[in-house]
């Protein structure tokens, strides 16, 4: 600073007396430099805040059984009754279809009225036996299911085959289906989905019984 820099009072600036130029005040520790430095500590998260994660999908590890169900009806649409009722399966609680047989016809055995559409289908639940039949009977009455004699026509007609590896001999349930071993258009469908459970000898049993294969 010049003379004629200098305060009329004659009094110096701070900057005069200590003879030396103003420097920049220290950096405070932690805060990282300007560009081209070298770069500080890595940055916090905001405290409360959990890691971002990757979405997960919804987890189904109960444990379940492999399940076989008939199905059959022989009043109004058939054919596209029976294709809904395997989709309103596949829909139960804690419930997969596995495979779907094709569409079979078939005369009525021990029924009255139109010629029947039947399939089969297998399914992994986590449901028992018995709340599973519960579960298909409420599907049958959502169809219009009605009783008014024994063997009587129907919307909608769905028996439990087989429930992992219950034999169950109850008022209500009995597993394996006593019947289904008599009945091609139980065997043949699903001779179709899983072979294993139909016995040659009992396909040969029931050959004289019409099953066509439809779609």
């Amino acid at each position: 600073m010049s003379a004629s820099d200098q305060p009329k009072d004659g009094r110096k600036t701070p900057a005069a007396k200590a003879g030396k130029p103003k420097t920049a005040p220290p950096r405070a520790a932690g805060k990282p430099p300007a560009a081209g430095g070298r770069s500080g500590p890595p940055a916090r998260r905001a405290p409360g805040r959990a890691p971002t994660r990757s979405p997960r999908g919804p987890r189904e590890d109960y444990p379940t059984v492999q399940a076989f169900v008939a199905i059959g009806a022989n009043l109004g649409d058939a054919e596209a009754s029976v294709k809904a009722a395997m989709a309103a399966i596949g829909a139960l609680q804690r419930t997969q279809v596995t495979a779907r047989s094709s569409l079979y016809r078939s005369e009525p055995v021990d029924a009255e009225g139109p010629d029947f559409v039947n399939a089969v289908v297998a399914v992994r639940t986590g449901l028992d036996a018995e709340q599973f039949l519960v579960a298909l009977q409420r599907l049958e009455t959502q169809a219009g299911r009605e009783r008014p004699f024994p063997n009587a026509p129907r919307t909608l007609d769905l028996d439990l085959l087989m429930h992992g590896n219950s034999v169950i001999d109850t008022p209500t349930l009995t597993l394996p289906h006593p019947r289904m071993r008599e009945r091609a258009f139980v065997l043949k469908p699903l001779a179709e989905i899983a072979p294993d459970k139909v016995p040659r000898a009992a396909l040969a049993r029931v050959t004289g019984q019409v099953v066509k294969r439809i779609v």
